[in-house]
């Protein structure tokens, strides 16, 4: 997540035992997408010590910065972000497998980062934020319905 635009950039999926080649794996998954961050921030977890994990990072020219151990309020964005996904997304979907997850959650992802406003980005969707697009405003004397997350949420669009 991009803290500043509040922008899902990727997940990381993986069935089983993490370990530190995994780790790598998952998070160059996650911003293959993307430009590489900056700064990455994670907490104490000991799969941040891998060497592995660590030469990633260092080869990728990313600084990691850690978070105050035990204290989740550190990571407030991510934390948020975690709940709002669960919330609003898993608690209603099934998902069959890791294929069937990383689709519904790449739509999620789309959902969340160009169509759902934000109080915190004051009205604005994260997309918005970045600079991506600006959103065509909806006559209301001709919209439609569009579907989103597997028509767990409609949002009227222009006709």
């Amino acid at each position: 997540m991009d803290q500043f635009t509040r922008r899902i950039i990727g997940f990381g999926i993986q069935c089983g035992d993490v370990d530190g080649p995994t780790l790598c794996r998952m998070f160059n998954e996650a911003v293959s997408r993307q430009g590489l961050p900056r700064y990455l921030s994670t907490d104490h977890d000991p799969l941040f010590e891998f060497h592995r994990w660590k030469a990633n990072l260092r080869i990728l020219e990313v600084d990691e910065i850690k978070t105050i151990p035990h204290v989740p309020v550190s990571h407030p964005f991510v934390e948020r972000l975690i709940g709002t996904i669960r919330r609003e997304f898993l608690d209603h979907v099934v998902f069959w497998n890791s294929l069937d997850l990383r689709r519904k959650l790449d739509s999620f992802r789309d959902y969340y980062n160009a169509e759902r406003v934000h109080s915190s980005l004051g009205g604005e969707t994260p997309v918005e934020v970045g600079g991506c697009f600006e959103r065509r405003r909806a006559d209301m004397a001709n919209y439609t319905w569009e579907r989103h997350c597997h028509g767990l949420v409609d949002l009227p669009v222009a006709a």
